[in-house]
C-alpha cells in the first residue's frame, strides 16, 4: 500500500475514533519505566505505541492493544543505533562515527538491512535512527552517535542507513521505519551543552544543518524526531516555523514526527515556555509534534486542554492521520508483528557485515614505518585501558547501557577486543604477546604503569590502547576536557622512554586530545568505538592483513581551547590562529593514510558540462582504496561562506601501478549559498574547485572556475 492510499485509510479510521482514542494514539510508553502491568492497562486503553520493549514482551502488548475497541496495532520503538544493540544477542556494529569513517554509502546501507532484519525478527517495527546532528564541538555527549562534522557526508551516509532500514517495501516484513534526528541544530547548542539553546540563526540552519535531513527525505525517511533543545529561545518541541514550515512545507516531508524523550513535559518543567502540562501538551501537538515519547501525563492534560478550549482537535486529527498513515503503509493492521528472519539475531551472515564495517572504519593517520608491523617483530607487547575493555570498545546504546543499565551485566560472545584480536594474529605468526593494563581510563586502584614498561622493554613493539569510558560521553556527559584521563599521558611518556616503538591506537567516542600520545608516537590508528569486531579489524591493520582505507568524518582538536576545529569554517579571523597553539588541527576533516602512495593527476573541469576528471594511480607495492576528495569555495559573494566546503567524494580501489579515469559528475546547485533573505542560490562569479586526499590545503589541487 503506497502512502497516498494509506492515508486514505488512516481518515476512514479517525472518523471511528473517539476523543480519548485520537488522543491515546499519540502517546509512547516507556515500557521499562512503567512496567509490565501499567503497559498492559496503556495498550488496552489504545495507545499508539511502546519504547524499548523485546520479543516475547512486545507480543504480548500487542496482543493486549488487540483487545482495545478498534485492535489498532502497536508501533514499537527502539533505540538500534548501531545495530540491534539493546538485544545482547544482536549484531553490534561500528557507532555511526565509526562508520563514517569508511566514507562508503554501502557499509551504511547494509548495516541498515542487517539491523533491520534483526528488529524485525524481534517483532518491532521502528528505529530511532540515524542521527543527523553534526559533530561540530567534540566536547558534546553524543559526537559518537553523528556521521561527524560536514553537512554533505552526514547526508549521503544517513541517506543510506534510511534506505537500508525501510528498503523498497516498509510491508515486507524484513524492513523497519528510520527516524531521522534530532530536527534541528541540536548538536550546536552553546558550549556543546547537551539539549542547551543553540544560538544559530535562520539562514545558518538552512545553510549547515537542514541539507542532511534534506537528504533523509529523498530517501524516503518514514518519521522524525524533534531535538531537545531550542534555537533563539525557541524549544524545538514548540516550533512550528522548523517542524510545520520547514519540515513539512520547504523539505516535503509526509511521515509523522515524534518528540525526543519527555520533550513536552519539559517545555513546562526544564525550559519553562508552558505554566503547567495541558498548555505543554497543547504547545507540542500544534507545533506539529504527531507522536509524544515519554510523557504519559500527556493523555490526561490534552484531555482537559480540549475540553477547556485549550487546545484544538484539528491539531490532534492532523498528528492522528500522520501516525495511521504509516501503520497502513507498513501493513500493521494485516499483520502487527514484524517477521524478520527466524534464527537472523547475530547470524553469521551478520557477523561478517559487522566485520566488513568494523574494517572499513580503521583509520591509519601517523606511521613513521613502524606499522605494518614486520616479521621481525617476534615479540608484541599489548598495553592500555581500552585493549581489552568490551564496554569501551561498543560504546553507547547497547544492552550495557539501554533502556536500564545494569552494574556487572556480563557481555555476550561473540566479540574481539583488541587484545584478542592481536593475540590471534600473534599465534597464526609464532609471535609471542604480553598484555599488561598498565592503567585505567580514570585512575584506578590497581594502576601499574611499572609492569606495563616492564612488559614494553622486553618487546620488539608496543601497542598502546588508549581513549575514554562510558562514564565520559552519551546524554548529560559533555566534556569541558577533553585531554586523555586518568594516567594515560603518564603511561605513554613511560612507554616512550623505553626507545621501543609505540603505536597508539584510539578507542573512544569521539575526537581526544591526544599530545604526545599521537604526536610523539611512532604511529597513531584511529579506531572509534568499533562494534563486536572493532578488536579484529584493528589487529589485521596492525599485521598489515589489512590495508586501513578509513578516512577522519571529523577534525582531531590539539586542545579543548582550540575548539571548534571543524574544517568549513568562515574566513576573517585576525592571525588565523591561538597565538599559543599551532594554526592547524592535530588531524584534519578526511585525513587518513594505508600501506602504499597515491597519486592524483590530470585535473579537468569545465563549468560547462559539471563534470570533473582526474587519473588516480597507485604508486605503491600493496592494494589499496584512495577516497577522491572534491571540495569547493566562493571567491566572492553575498554572504560569508566556508573557506572550503566537500561537495562530492569517490573511492577508488587499485591494485600496484594501477591507474583508472575517474568522472565525477557535479550539479550547478552543489555551488549554492543561502543568501541573506533564506534563499538557496547560486551566485555567478569566480570559484575554486579543490580535489585531492584530505581537507588540508597541503592535499588539495586548486582548480578555478567562473559560473555565469
Amino acid at each position: 500500500m503506497n502512502r497516498q492510499e494509506a492515508a486514505i485509510k488512516a481518515r476512514e479510521m479517525l472518523s471511528r475514533m473517539t476523543t480519548e482514542e485520537k488522543v491515546a494514539q499519540m502517546i509512547q510508553i516507556p515500557y521499562a519505566q512503567e512496567g509490565r502491568e501499567a503497559s498492559l492497562r496503556w495498550a488496552k486503553l489504545g495507545v499508539g505505541s511502546f519504547l524499548h520493549v523485546l520479543g516475547d514482551d512486545a507480543r504480548e502488548i500487542q496482543a493486549a492493544a488487540a483487545e482495545s475497541r478498534l485492535g489498532i496495532p502497536v508501533l514499537f520503538g527502539i533505540d538500534a543505533i548501531h545495530g540491534h544493540g539493546l538485544n545482547e544477542h544482536a549484531t553490534i556494529f561500528p557507532s555511526q562515527l565509526a562508520a563514517a569513517c569508511g566514507w562508503e554509502p554501502e557499509i551504511l546501507r547494509e548495516m541498515g538491512e542487517v539491523t533491520a532484519r534483526e528488529v524485525a525478527t524481534d517483532g518491532l517495527h521502528w528505529t530511532f535512527s540515524p542521527v543527523l546532528c553534526l559533530g561540530r564541538d567534540t566536547r558534546w555527549g553524543r559526537v559518537d552517535e553523528t556521521f561527524g562534522e560536514d553537512p554533505y557526508l552526514a547526508g549521503e551516509l544517513g541517506a543510506a542507513i534510511v534506505e537500508g532500514y525501510q528498503g523498497k517495501d516498509l510491508a515486507d516484513g524484513e524492513h523497519i521505519l528510520a527516524c531521522a534526528k534530532h530536527f534541528l541544530g541540536y548538536g550546536e547548542a552553546v558550549g556543546a551543552r547537551d539539549a542547551c539553546d543553540s544560538e544559530i540563526t535562520a539562514r545558518k540552519i538552512r545553510e549547515v544543518f537542514l541539507p542532511p535531513f534534506r537528504r533523509a527525505v529523498e530517501a524516503g525517511c518514514a518519521t522524525f524526531m524533534t531535538a531537545y533543545g531550542s534555537a533563539d529561545g525557541t524549544p524545538f518541541t514548540a516550533h512550528r516555523g522548523v517542524l510545520k514550515d520547514m519540515l513539512r512545507g520547504d523539505l516535503g516531508f509526509s511521515g509523522f514526527v515524534v518528540t525526543d524523550w519527555n520533550n513536552t513535559d519539559s517545555l513546562m518543567a526544564n525550559q519553562h515556555v508552558a505554566a503547567d502540562i495541558g498548555e505543554a501538551s497543547a504547545m507540542a501537538a500544534h507545533a506539529g509534534n504527531d507522536m509524544i515519547m515519554a510523557t504519559p501525563a500527556f493523555y490526561e492534560a490534552m484531555l482537559q486542554a480540549l475540553r477547556e478550549g485549550r487546545a484544538d482537535i484539528a491539531d490532534v486529527d492532523e498528528a492522528v492521520v500522520h501516525i495511521l498513515t504509516i501503520k497502513y503503509e507498513m501493513g500493521l493492521f494485516d499483520r502487527a508483528e514484524k517477521l524478520g528472519r527466524p534464527g537472523c539475531i547475530g547470524c553469521e551472515a551478520h557477523r561478517q557485515a559487522a566485520l566488513r564495517a568494523a574494517r572499513a572504519s580503521v583509520t591509519l593517520l601517523r606511521n613513521d614505518g613502524m606499522l605494518p608491523l614486520s616479521d621481525g617483530v617476534k615479540r608484541v607487547a599489548v598495553i592500555g585501558p581500552n585493549a581489552d575493555d568490551i564496554r569501551a570498545q561498543y560504546g553507547d546504546w547497547t544492552y550495557f547501557t539501554h533502556p536500564l543499565p545494569i552494574p556487572g551485566r556480563p557481555a555476550i560472545r561473540p566479540y574481539v577486543t583488541v587484545k584478542e584480536g592481536i593475540e590471534a594474529l600473534c599465534a597464526e605468526k609464532g609471535v609471542e604477546c604480553e598484555y599488561v593494563k598498565g592503567c585505567g581510563v580514570l585512575p584506578e586502584a590497581d594502576d601499574d604503569i611499572d609492569a606495563a614498561v616492564r612488559a614494553a622493554k622486553t618487546a620488539d613493539a608496543v601497542i598502546l590502547v588508549v581513549g575514554d569510558m562510558i562514564d565520559q560521553f552519551g546524554e548529560y556527559k559533555d566534556r569541558a576536557n577533553l585531554e586523555l584521563s586518568g594516567r594515560q599521558p603518564e603511561l605513554f611518556a613511560r612507554l616512550k622512554e623505553t626507545g621501543v616503538p609505540v603505536c597508539t591506537v584510539l578507542v573512544a567516542s569521539k575526537p581526544l586530545c591526544l599530545g604526545d600520545a599521537a604526536e610523539r608516537a611512532n604511529a597513531v590508528l584511529c579506531a572509534f568505538n568499533g562494534g563486536m569486531y572493532g578488536g579484529q579489524a584493528v589487529a589485521e591493520a596492525l599485521f598489515g592483513a589489512l590495508n586501513p582505507s578509513g578516512r577522519l568524518p571529523i577534525t582531531f582538536p590539539r586542545h579543548s581551547g582550540q575548539l571548534p576545529v571543524y574544517y568549513n569554517q568562515l574566513p576573517g579571523w585576525h592571525g588565523g590562529k591561538y597565538c599559543d597553539l599551532p594554526a592547524e588541527p592535530l588531524f584534519a576533516f578526511g585525513e587518513g593514510i594505508g600501506y602504499t602512495g597515491f597519486e592524483m593527476k590530470g585535473f579537468a573541469f569545465s563549468p560547462e558540462d559539471m563534470t570533473l576528471r582526474l587519473t588516480v594511480a597507485n604508486t605503491g607495492e600493496r592494494a589499496g582504496t584512495q577516497t577522491v576528495q572534491v571540495y569547493f569555495r566562493d571567491m566572492v559573494s553575498s554572504v560569508m561562506t566556508p573557506v572550503k566546503r566537500l561537495i562530492a567524494f569517490r573511492r577508488v580501489a587499485l591494485e600496484p601501478g594501477e591507474a583508472k579515469e575517474v568522472a565525477i559528475p557535479l550539479r550547478r546547485e552543489d555551488f549554492a549559498l543561502v543568501n541573506a533573505a533564506g534563499e538557496r542560490v547560486v551566485e555567478p562569479g569566480a570559484f575554486q574547485l579543490m580535489v585531492g586526499a584530505s581537507s588540508k590545503d597541503t592535499d588539495l589541487t586548486v582548480l578555478p572556475f567562473e559560473l555565469t
